[in-house]
């Protein structure tokens, strides 16, 4: 076993849901260090995690916020990651780069089910955690009861490492189950040891053994101990507790109060001797060893900020980075350390800081960087989250669109998971992302940073139509208007497709009575017809055969046989009983196992078709259902989902078909979006 404290900066992600204290948490932390000389409280621009106009404006943290703090000997950089689970990119990005996180919770019990996505990442990803069940003193019950609704979204064993000394309903202190010892709590100051009180002393000795029986599974030496019912040396509990996080083998749990800087400095302790050293996460990520005068760096954000410009903050994996360095073929244009909004502009970075470089114009959130002449083989990065919400944009002042563009690039360049397009069917610009709230986020910042404001709506549906029945129709267009005419003279047959099969075009003249070069002109009078039928939207699955015409030597041409195509379907379509199509996804939403029955009737409500469910593959206690659901439906589920299952749901979503649609509802459509509208913003515009 490695009872050795690790050396090196090292990176700690504090992670946790919405309003669990995670920015007051840091906040204390770095005030016990030393880092900073007041505390900020939370609703205060003066905290160092929430100094962005945006975070201030929603009292929320909304993006990666960070700070190095020096403890004893070490350095630790703090990556405060936001809580609501519509910035999770931003907790993915940086994890990446982590040695360990601290999963911040709240002492209830009903609000363990919300630690279950980060929770089963970080086992997924082998990262070591520990779990700071924060506000202990507000709780309303005892620990013992919340551990169990920790253990069942937790994947990997938790091990209480304190148990709460109560005066009443109050916690004032905690009994260090490793070293037997009692403490106190001081309010914004160390604990104070104290005798362990006698009331206490079978409670702390039932706890004991069930932290070294869940050692003892990772233990051998220590499990014949225990069997012999033998006192196990405090130097090896230690020990295994180190080893054993190190390991992602353990989830050690551990209480106080961010506010009053309760439990704090004994958290600082534990990740100053059991977090893994920098080169241990290096090598679980596969980074390879830099050479000599080497240095390997992995992006994990990047900020746009308008005194520095951009800034990329990255985890030094190996060698030093000097400011003035060509990483990547781009030279660094300043070296900064960070501090929330503030950047502390330095020399040069070692192996394992988090620093920002300066102006990579080219280099994106997650690349890998590196000076050696040969590219440095691609790191893993966090996946891109696939987004659940979306609104069409337009830029308030027109004037602001020739801009709009960039800015858009520049946001989402700091937050992956936004996603900016042009919806091709549509025509509109569609900027999606992980929620409304995040959406909005989004807006404020191009607001704060470019002087943008936008407006958001929702997204027009890519309603198309087809024909049920097939008809022949004949199409003349003539002219006259003194000197040459025009004469274009054809006979078409228009039948339905199979679903799907899209539009095809067939020529069936014989004996030249439409000359060959005025064929192409009939087939782009078709399509051009087919943009806009009878119901007002595009036409797909249709066949049409050019089968008969006639022609003029002299008044024959493109134009006039590309209208006269156009008028025989414009008579011909309405016979083929057009009708109403309407895009149909498939829909995968993932829930825990209680909310099912909420998640079906959410779908079916929605004119959802439930195709049945399963068990979330690796996710205990999760269930998948799959479902076919219009599109029109989508628009705000995810905010609904998250409603119904505690902020946990989410869904994948993908187009699948067209489907008929008819009744009422399709005549809203049409009388909304087709034909009749399309007529009444004509008379209008008169």
């Amino acid at each position: 076993m490695n009872d050795r404290k690790a050396k090196g900066p090292r990176t700690i992600a504090l992670v946790g849901p919405y309003s669990a204290g995670k920015s007051s948490l840091l906040e204390s932390i770095l005030f016990v260090t030393g880092a900073i000389g007041r505390k900020g409280k939370p609703g205060e621009s003066a905290m160092v995690a929430d100094s962005a106009p945006d975070a201030r404006e929603r009292q929320m943290s909304t993006e990666l916020s960070v700070a190095t703090a020096p403890y004893l000997d070490d350095s630790f950089t703090f990556l405060d990651c936001p809580g609501s689970i519509e910035f999770l990119q931003e907790t993915m990005n940086a994890l990446v780069g982590a040695d360990a996180a601290v999963v911040v919770c709240e002492p209830d019990a009903a609000k363990a089910l919300v630690l279950s996505p980060i929770l089963h990442y970080l086992a997924e990803k082998g990262i070591p955690h520990l779990i700071f069940v924060n506000k202990i003193d507000k709780a309303s019950g005892p620990v013992r009861d919340l551990l169990p609704s920790l253990q069942e979204v937790s994947a990997k064993p938790l091990v209480l490492r304190q148990v709460p000394i109560r005066e009443g309903e109050t916690v004032t202190g905690y009994v260090d189950l490793a070293s037997e010892r009692a403490y106190v709590y001081r309010d914004n100051a160390a604990s104070e040891r104290i005798e362990l009180p006698a009331s206490m002393t079978e409670r702390e000795a039932s706890a004991r053994y069930e932290m070294l029986e869940k050692l003892a599974d990772f233990d051998e030496q220590l499990m014949e101990t225990l069997l012999e019912e033998k006192t196990p040396a405090p130097e090896r509990i230690f020990a295994d507790l180190a080893d054993d996080l190190r390991q992602c083998l353990i989830v050690p749990v551990l209480l106080g109060s961010a506010i009053t800087d309760h439990g704090v400095r004994r958290l600082l302790k534990a990740l100053r001797h059991e977090v893994p050293a920098a080169a241990v996460t290096a090598a679980r990520a596969g980074v390879p060893q830099a050479g000599p005068g080497e240095c390997i760096a992995q992006v994990l954000k990047t900020y746009h900020t308008a005194q520095s410009g951009k800034l990329s903050l990255a985890r030094i994996w190996g060698g030093a980075v000097k400011d003035g360095a060509i990483l990547n073929g781009e030279r660094v244009g300043g070296l900064f350390r960070m501090k929330g909004a503030e950047a502390q502009k330095i020399a040069e970075a070692q192996a394992g800081e988090v620093v920002a470089f300066g102006r990579l114009e080219k280099t994106e959130t997650g690349a890998t960087l590196g000076n050696a002449r040969e590219p440095v083989a691609p790191l893993p990065r966090a996946e891109r989250l696939k987004p659940v919400y979306a609104l069409a944009v337009t830029s308030k002042n027109r004037n602001d669109e020739v801009k709009l563009s960039g800015a858009l690039a520049k946001i989402c360049e700091e937050d992956p998971s936004l996603h900016f397009e042009q919806n091709q069917a549509t025509r509109e610009f569609l900027l999606s992302g992980q929620g409304d709230i995040h959406l909005k986020v989004a807006f404020a910042r191009l607001r704060h940073k470019f002087g943008l404001e936008l407006e958001g709506h929702r997204p027009k549906i890519a309603y198309r139509e087809a024909i049920r029945h097939g008809t022949k129709q004949h199409g003349r267009f003539k002219r006259q208007s003194g000197g040459h005419g025009q004469f274009g003279d054809v006979h078409i047959e228009i039948k339905p497709l199979p679903r799907g099969e899209g539009f095809r075009f067939e020529n069936r003249i014989v004996g030249g009575v439409v000359p060959k070069q005025f064929i192409p002109a009939v087939e782009d009078g078709v399509r051009e017809y087919l943009q806009e039928g009878p119901l007002g939207f595009p036409v797909v699955d249709v066949a049409v055969a050019l089968y008969d015409g006639s022609y003029h030597t002299v008044d024959s041409s493109e134009l006039a046989f590309k209208t006269a195509a156009r008028l025989a379907m414009s008579e011909g379509m309405p016979k083929c009983d057009p009708v109403l199509l309407e895009p149909i996804g498939r829909i995968e939403v993932m829930a825990p196992s209680e909310h099912t029955s909420k998640v079906n009737s959410l779908l079916t409500g929605r004119r959802g078709q439930i195709l049945g469910f399963d068990a979330r593959e690796g996710w205990p206690g999760w269930d998948c259902v799959s479902a076919y659901l219009p599109e029109t439906e989508l628009a705000d589920l995810i905010v609904e989902l998250r409603s119904l299952t505690q902020g946990v749901g989410t869904f994948v979503y993908g187009f699948d078909h067209l489907q008929e649609l008819s009744g009422r509802l399709a005549d809203e459509i049409v009388a909304k979006f087709g034909r009749g509208a399309h007529q009444e913003r004509k008379v209008s515009n008169l």
